[in-house]
C-alpha cells in the first residue's frame, strides 16, 4: 500500500516503497564485506538472477546506469563502438558515461514506435574498417522505456542475435524492466535473456526494492566485470542489507507485475475518452504510457504537470509528452481520480 501522503504519484515506478517483508530481511540479513567475496547474502542474490535468466554468473551492482556501464564497458575497450536505439536510455539519460569513461563510440540509429530498430539498419550499421571504429555490441532495450514500455518481439530478438552472430557482434540486453517484458509477453526471462551476450536488469523498478541492479552472463565475463564496478567505484561491502531486499522482490514480486500493466491499460483508455488527449491505447503494453496534449486545448506538457501536481497528482515529462507509470501501490481508485482530474481540466471546469 501507497504510504498515506496523500499524492498519487505516476512519476514512475522508482518511486515504490519496500515491502514489509523487504524491510524485515534487510533488518535480519546475514551480511559480510562483498569486496572481499565475504557476504552471504549477495552471493545468494547473484546465484538467484542468475539462475532466473539462465547465465552462469551475476554481479550486484547499485544501479541500472552503472549495470550498463559494468556490462559495456567489459564488453568493448577503447575506440570500439556500440549500436543504441535513438531512444534508448542509455542514449538519452545515462549522461554519455560509456563515452566519457571508456572513450568507447555511441552509433545511434532511430528506435520505430514499437522500440525496435529495423534490422536493415541494424546490418548496414556494424562497421569493422580500418578507418571506423569497430563495432563490438548491439544493445537493445525491453521493455523499452521512452516507447511507452514496449516489449520486442521474441521473434524479433532472435533476428537481431542472428545478425550480431553473423558479424562478430556481441548482443547486451538493457532489461531493466525484463520481468515486465517476460509477463507481458508469458515468456520466461530466460528465454528473453537466451540470445544476449549479457543482461541486466533492475531491482528498484517494478520489483519494488529500494536499490540494485544486476549483470549476468559467463562466469569468465562476470569475473572481469568485477573489475570494472571496482573502477566505477561501484564496490560495496556489508551489502547483503540491500540484496536481502533484492530477494524478496524476486521472489514476491514478479507475477504481480500484471495488475501493474492491467492499471496502466485502464489509465490508456480512459485518456483515449478524454477530448484533447492524444494516446493510442494500443502501444501500451506494460507499465508505462506516454500521451500528448493537442494544443487547441490552450495547455501544454509542462504547465499540465504543474496543474496536476497542484492537485496531487504527480507525472513526469517524455520531450514534449506526459508519462505516467503504475507500479506497486497504485490502485485502480488512483487511476479514477487521475482520469476525473485531467478531464475536468481540460474541459475547463473548476
Amino acid at each position: 500500500m501507497r504510504e498515506t501522503d496523500g499524492l498519487i504519484d505516476l512519476r514512475s515506478d522508482t518511486v515504490t516503497k519496500p515491502t514489509p517483508e523487504m524491510r524485515r530481511a534487510m533488518a535480519e540479513a546475514e551480511v559480510g564485506d562483498d569486496v572481499l567475496g565475504d557476504d552471504p547474502t549477495v552471493r545468494q542474490l547473484e546465484e538467484l538472477a542468475a539462475a532466473r535468466v539462465g547465465k552462469e554468473a551475476a554481479l550486484f551492482v547499485p544501479s541500472g546506469i552503472m549495470a550498463n556501464l559494468v556490462s559495456l564497458l567489459t564488453l568493448t575497450g577503447r575506440h570500439d563502438e556500440v549500436i543504441v536505439g535513438d531512444q534508448s536510455h542509455i542514449y538519452t539519460s545515462e549522461v554519455g558515461g560509456l563515452s566519457l569513461l571508456g572513450s568507447v563510440f555511441l552509433h545511434v540509429l532511430p528506435n520505430q514506435p514499437d522500440g525496435t530498430i529495423p534490422l536493415e539498419r541494424l546490418r548496414g550499421a556494424i562497421r569493422n574498417q580500418v578507418y571506423t571504429p569497430r563495432t563490438r555490441v548491439i544493445s537493445l532495450e525491453n521493455t523499452h522505456n521512452r516507447c511507452s514500455g514496449a516489449v520486442l518481439p521474441m521473434e524479433y530478438l532472435y533476428a537481431v542475435a542472428e545478425v550480431a552472430k553473423a558479424n562478430g557482434v556481441m548482443l547486451h540486453l538493457d532489461g531493466a524492466r525484463l520481468f515486465n517484458a517476460s509477463v507481458a509477453l508469458n515468456v520466461p526471462p530466460e528465454e528473453i535473456a537466451k540470445p544476449f551476450t549479457v543482461v541486466n536488469f533492475c531491482f528498484s523498478k517494478g520489483l519494488g526494492a529500494p536499490v540494485g541492479s544486476i549483470v549476468c552472463g559467463e562466469r569468465a565475463f562476470i569475473q572481469e566485470a568485477r573489475r570494472t564496478r571496482r573502477m566505477l567505484g561501484g564496490g560495496m561491502r556489508q551489502a547483503g542489507v540491500l540484496a536481502s531486499a533484492c530477494i524478496v522482490a524476486l521472489n514476491t514480486m514478479v507475477e504481480r507485475l500484471a495488475e501493474d500493466h492491467a492499471l496502466a491499460r485502464q489509465l490508456a483508455e480512459g485518456l483515449a475518452d478524454i477530448s484533447g488527449v492524444q494516446i493510442d491505447p494500443a502501444r501500451v503494453q506494460t507499465n508505462i504510457v506516454i500521451f500528448g496534449i493537442d494544443p487547441t486545448t490552450g495547455w501544454d506538457a509542462p504547465r499540465l504537470l504543474e496543474r496536476l501536481k497542484a492537485e496531487g497528482i504527480l507525472l513526469s515529462l517524455s520531450g514534449t509528452r506526459l508519462r505516467a507509470v503504475t507500479h506497486y501501490g497504485i490502485t485502480p481508485r488512483d487511476i479514477d481520480r487521475t482520469l476525473a482530474v485531467l478531464r475536468q481540466i481540460l474541459q475547463g471546469r473548476p
